[in-house]
């Protein structure tokens, strides 16, 4: 996936979900802010970001915030980015857990979803639905940084396709480089991982992987090592 004409800035303060300012070429200038996750351990006063022009005239804002350095990681936190990227890999073949697909959708409906991917390889058929990560901590990833019923509700939609006899996939695009590890998140949505337990239990795959991230690009790269447990 790629960005054009990126510029960088300067994080000063969230305004809500959707916009935040930011220091650019010398000024106060409101952005679209293109997660509507928590993201406070990202979006700090000074941090480094980089912006996305918009070729929208009519838009109210005309840069979208596209990624953050926290430290010395460079962090995509654009939530439209993850279904690209995991698109873009199972066109070329790059997920091995999935192989080579003969038919690639997006935005399928099935019963009270619509799920992300649809894919057809021979005689398999599935879905895959897609989350972006962006909460990491001493290379710990988690997922969700925010209570998602609907992510809830798609997850055990995904249970329901599988006991129907599609194959079903949960993936988690980490959108940084340096996670060693991914875990559902208890302690900011018990429901959403209870289900996403019960997801790998009923044969739902559980997939994440790490991410190449450039100033101006998004890459998916490896497989990060998955623990989907209850908590104990």
């Amino acid at each position: 996936m790629v960005y054009k004409n990126m510029k960088e800035a300067v994080f000063l303060r969230r305004e809500n979900r959707f916009s935040a300012f930011v220091y650019l070429e010398g000024k106060e200038t409101q952005v679209h802010v293109k997660n509507t996750g928590r993201c406070r351990e990202l979006l700090q006063p000074g941090a480094r970001v980089y912006l996305e022009p918009s070729d929208n005239p009519q838009r109210k804002t005309k840069y979208s915030l596209i990624s953050v350095y926290k430290g010395n990681m460079l962090v995509n936190m654009d939530s439209q980015a993850p279904n690209q990227v995991v698109a873009e890999a199972m066109a070329e073949g790059r997920i091995s857990e999935i192989g080579e697909v003969s038919v690639l959708r997006r935005e399928v409906t099935y019963g009270n979803s619509r799920f992300d991917l649809y894919f057809e390889a021979g005689m398999r058929r599935g879905f895959i639905e897609v989350k972006g990560a962006t909460l990491e901590e001493n290379g710990i990833c988690r997922f969700p940084d925010a209570p998602t019923l609907r992510g809830q509700k798609h997850i055990l939609e995904l249970i329901r396709a599988k006991e129907e006899g599609f194959e079903a996939y949960v993936f988690f695009v980490i959108q940084m480089k340096g996670a060693k590890v991914f875990y559902p998140h208890w302690e900011r949505d018990a429901a959403f991982s209870e289900a996403l337990v019960r997801a790998k239990e009923a044969g739902v795959e559980i997939l994440a992987y790490d991410c190449i991230v450039d100033i101006d690009a998004l890459q998916l790269s490896q497989k990060v090592f998955s623990k989907i447990e209850r908590k104990t």
